[in-house]
């Protein structure tokens, strides 16, 4: 029995399993998975808003370059470009440039990026709310003499 493209390439997204070496999803687990993607799509979810221990509960809004860059303190002007230029590749986030002097370039997330938002927020939060957690834990680690 032969299969079509269509049915093969259905069979192969059924079998997707990450804990897989050859699994095409790792290459995007690992992609996305970066500090400055959660933080990206972080922003881009709520509309930038940003008060130390909020939710980042905002309404998704496009947000310029220029925005971003000072909303994601430490992220060098290369990293940010590198890492929108690869949301963007992946179909998490869209691009739009206006032609004004100079160029206005924003950018917002797609329906996709949308659903993984809701997730990289969250991931954001957690990391907030337990941070002191953590920091006690590894105290305790780095003192232990097994």
């Amino acid at each position: 029995m032969t299969t079509t493209a269509a049915q093969r390439r259905a069979q192969a997204k059924a079998e997707y399993d990450a804990f897989l070496a050859v699994c095409p999803s790792r290459k995007l687990l690992e992609r996305i998975s970066g500090k400055w993607v959660t933080l990206i799509l972080a922003a881009l979810g709520s509309g930038g808003s940003h008060q130390p221990g909020a939710d980042c509960a905002g309404e998704p809004r496009p947000m310029r370059y220029s925005e971003l860059s000072r909303l994601l303190a430490g992220v060098s002007q290369k990293m940010l470009t590198q890492t929108l230029r690869s949301l963007e590749r992946d179909g998490l986030i869209t691009r739009t440039a206006t032609p004004t002097v100079p160029v206005t370039v924003s950018y917002e997330l797609t329906d996709l990026g949308l659903s993984l938002h809701h997730m990289m927020r969250g991931l954001k939060t957690w990391a907030e709310t337990h941070m002191d957690d953590v920091l006690t834990h590894r105290a305790t680690y780095d003192t232990r003499t097994d």
